[in-house]
């Protein structure tokens, strides 16, 4: 009976993992959906510059618990800075690569973050990667590419801003890997303002358009559903174990292509879609891969 009800509350914890992962990302695709909306109608800078002042708003309460000794004793603070310019950029060239592309292709190219990851992680954190992986890398990067449409157009400026926000991204992971032992709030508080910082700059320079209320409501928005998705990944990966509930975190793209046609009347071709199945094939694979080599080191 022991054995049972174990099996039970694990097979309990893993569906209520999957389903806080899902909601997770279902919140990210809803975010990523609204800024496509916004950035329509208003730049860059002021939705990031709203978006981080609705962040802050939310996070307060944890920032006063957290006490100004766990920001003013925060190791590494060049690392700290180069996380948070990462960040901010991945952001901008988000929401900037909207402006240009359908949105699941944009989330496409971010998709393959994990892959560059991989591929960076011999050089800037001395690990060693295997042939398989490595094997794994050029397929994803060969999807990259087929996604990019191989044409004399392929690399427009849309296609080029999201090449680099996803690449930032990528760097952005890295170094937060560095930075494992750093409190949860002080890195997501320094996102925040490193963001707001920026987009108050940007807002010095291109100016400021006055939003009506609904999409003042929605700018704010975009702070709090972000937040609220990764509280669910967070909690998703509480709940069960990362090998579970992370490749539903591809499910993003599925939402990119829902929304992306409802919303904007987009519709990828089949070259983006052959290079987003490729592409999500390659990072399962790399999860996977690091999955089982974890566990063996575990084991001795």
């Amino acid at each position: 009976m022991p054995f049972l009800s174990s099996r039970f509350l694990s097979q309990g914890g893993n569906a209520a993992g999957i389903a806080m992962m899902l909601a997770g990302v279902m919140l990210f695709a809803v975010n990523d959906t609204l800024g496509k909306w916004l950035v329509g109608a208003y730049t860059v800078g002021q939705l990031l510059l709203v978006r981080s002042i609705a962040g802050l708003c939310v996070m307060a309460p944890f920032i006063h618990r957290a006490g100004q000794h766990a920001f003013l004793g925060t190791s590494r603070p060049w690392l700290q800075l180069l996380r948070v310019g990462f960040s901010t950029l991945e952001s901008a060239l988000f929401f900037w690569a909207l402006t240009a592309l359908p949105l699941a292709e944009v989330m496409t190219y971010y998709m393959a973050g994990p892959i560059y990851v991989t591929a960076l992680s011999p050089f800037l954190l001395g690990e060693h990667v295997g042939w398989r992986r490595w094997s794994a890398v050029a397929v994803g990067f060969g999807g990259v590419v087929l996604a990019l449409h191989p044409s004399p157009d392929s690399l427009s400026l849309g296609a080029v801003c999201a090449l680099a926000g996803s690449f930032c991204y990528a760097c952005f992971m890295v170094v937060t890997r560095k930075l494992a032992g750093t409190p949860g709030t002080v890195l997501m508080t320094a996102q925040l303002v490193a963001a707001l910082l920026f987009g108050l700059t940007m807002v010095l320079i291109q100016g400021w358009t006055q939003p009506g209320w609904i999409d003042l409501l929605l700018m704010l928005f975009l702070g709090v559903g972000s937040l609220g998705g990764n509280l669910c990944v967070n909690r998703a990966l509480w709940l069960a174990p990362a090998s579970v509930v992370v490749p539903y975190q591809y499910t993003l793209i599925l939402w990119g292509m829902l929304f992306g046609y409802v919303f904007f009347g987009e519709m990828i071709d089949g070259l983006t879609m052959a290079g987003a199945a490729i592409i999500m094939g390659a990072g399962l694979f790399i999860f996977l891969r690091e999955q089982q080599l974890g566990k063996g080191r575990q084991g001795h």
